[in-house]
């Protein structure tokens, strides 16, 4: 467990130099979105494939796992740098709307009082729509980075370099866990 803990201190360390060192304004626009989808697929080749690690992770809660989506609150920066005209609108709005909106729902199905069977659908629905949401997010940046790469100038800089780096990653990582979870969990009467 100690290694593990390690390496996501090395892996989050790494992406703040990313951002710090101005690393990602060095790379083509779409490459963000490769980073993205490339970490991604390491975390869930690492989960699937390295005992260690998916015992380490299978032994939390998946109201932990669940937990972690209250940093998609960081829709409220993406709204506040919309105001300031840093990010377009087409990206902004939606997905800090988005975002503070599955946060919110995080909270509710982690403390709202109900029976365990019903709090699982609700993980699982709130999942299904929290996977949705961060897709359609990405779908929306590359689109963007694509027709005018300075559009999406403020993903290659801190703090929101830690976006494509570190957090959406683990995000979109986490929303595959959880489902798997899930199906592990006993039916619901």
């Amino acid at each position: 467990m100690i290694f593990l803990r390690l390496v996501l201190w090395i892996w989050f360390f790494s992406a703040l130099g990313v951002g710090h060192f101005l690393l990602l304004q060095r790379l083509p626009p779409l490459a963000i979105q490769g980073i993205i989808f490339g970490l991604t697929t390491l975390l869930l080749l690492a989960y699937f494939r390295v005992e260690a690690l998916r015992r380490a992770i299978d032994e939390l809660p998946v109201r932990a796992l669940v937990f972690f989506h209250v940093t998609r609150f960081v829709g409220f920066y993406f709204l506040h740098l919309y105001s300031l005209g840093e990010l377009p609108y087409e990206f902004a709005v939606p997905g800090g709307y988005g975002d503070i909106i599955i946060a919110t729902l995080a909270l509710a199905v982690l403390f709202i009082p109900m029976p365990e069977a019903r709090r699982s659908r609700a993980i699982y629905i709130w999942n299904v729509i929290g996977l949705v949401d961060i897709l359609l997010v990405l779908f929306s940046a590359v689109r963007l980075g694509r027709d005018d790469p300075s559009a999406m100038r403020a993903l290659t800089y801190l703090p929101l370099s830690l976006l494509p780096t570190f957090l959406v990653p683990a995000i979109l990582a986490s929303h595959v866990i959880i489902f798997r979870r899930l199906k592990k969990l006993p039916a619901a009467p």
